[in-house]
């Protein structure tokens, strides 16, 4: 199968795009107001994590690696800008769909994001019938396995799963017109690699973020608050168990306050009422994908079902 564009393509653009000039950056990078000690102090803290992902050789350039996740995307999306035709119930249901082919797949969380990224950069930048939802979401997932795995499923594999609705030419025709329209700008300060970089609450993090995957009301929010906001989350749900009172040892608990406690909280509130309907809503595949041994069975665990914290933040003003 030869797609329209070629995986080394796409990855040579995602390189050339993270070398220009950086704009709309989610945190600003202002070293004005750090003292020598605070560099030193993050860039260690900084280095030991990408020590713990198997990413030695990187260290020296862990200060920058870190900035250029915590920058804005390029084609930022809030709720409002969804097309009047996609309603929050219909692109919950058009992203557990998503969830579950990813999942039959095999492909790596991060193209999984950056397919519902691009998918909602489309939404903002284009007018698209509900009849075409479904060919432009796994459309999005093509693209991202472009960009991310090693492999790319074929064009037929991918029509299969859509029970053939659509053919493989009309798949890359929509690839064209995605292309186009975002003028080939697929790098994405993907949330899963900030999240991989500070994070050893993973899979408890990562349940809550691909959770938010389906909210509307987390379709605004930037990459570097969403994995922020479901680490600390994780924390403070993991932490309940602790009779020390601990969340983390002191070296996995990240220094980086980049975002205040009202900011996160608004996130917090989209992930608890996501975590909290549990098995409850027919739009269970992620839910069932964390409750497997491979990730944990953290969607089942005990520490979600008996954590006081989730049960009270709802009717709380803040955490």
């Amino acid at each position: 199968m030869a797609g329209l564009l070629p995986r080394e393509k796409v990855q040579g653009s995602r390189r050339r795009d993270s070398a220009l000039g950086k704009q709309g950056a989610a945190c600003p990078r202002s070293t004005a107001a750090e003292t020598p000690l605070q560099r030193a102090s993050m860039g260690q803290e900084l280095s030991r994590a990408m020590q713990r992902m198997g990413m030695g050789s990187e260290q020296e350039y862990c200060y920058d690696i870190f900035w250029n996740l915590m920058e804005q995307p390029r084609h930022t999306v809030r709720a409002s800008d969804m097309p009047h035709t996609m309603t929050a119930e219909g692109r919950a249901l058009l992203v557990d769909w998503l969830v579950q082919v990813h999942e039959y797949l095999k492909l790596a969380d991060d193209t999984l994001h950056l397919a519902v990224y691009l998918m909602n950069a489309y939404l903002k930048a284009s007018k698209v019938r509900v009849a075409t939802l479904q060919l432009l979401s796994i459309t999005c997932l093509f693209l991202a396995c472009k960009v991310e795995e090693s492999t790319c499923p074929q064009s037929s594999q991918l029509c299969l799963m859509a029970e053939d609705t659509f053919t493989p030419k009309e798949l890359f025709r929509m690839e064209r017109k995605v292309l186009a329209c975002l003028r080939f700008e697929l790098h994405y300060a993907n949330p899963v690699a900030l999240l991989h970089l500070i994070a050893e609450v993973q899979h408890m993090a990562m349940y809550f973020m691909e959770l938010s995957l389906m909210e509307a009301d987390a379709v605004g929010v930037e990459p570097a608050r969403l994995s922020m906001a479901a680490l600390r989350l994780a924390q403070r749900v993991l932490g309940e168990g602790d009779p020390a009172g601990s969340q983390l040892p002191q070296e996995c608990s990240p220094r980086f306050h980049l975002s205040s406690v009202s900011e996160l909280s608004a996130v917090y509130r989209v992930m608890i009422q996501a975590a909290m309907r549990g098995s409850s809503t027919p739009l269970r595949a992620t839910f069932q994908k964390f409750a497997r041994p491979q990730k944990l069975c953290i969607s089942i665990s005990s520490a979600l079902g008996e954590s006081t914290y989730l049960r009270h933040f709802l009717g709380s003003p803040a955490p």
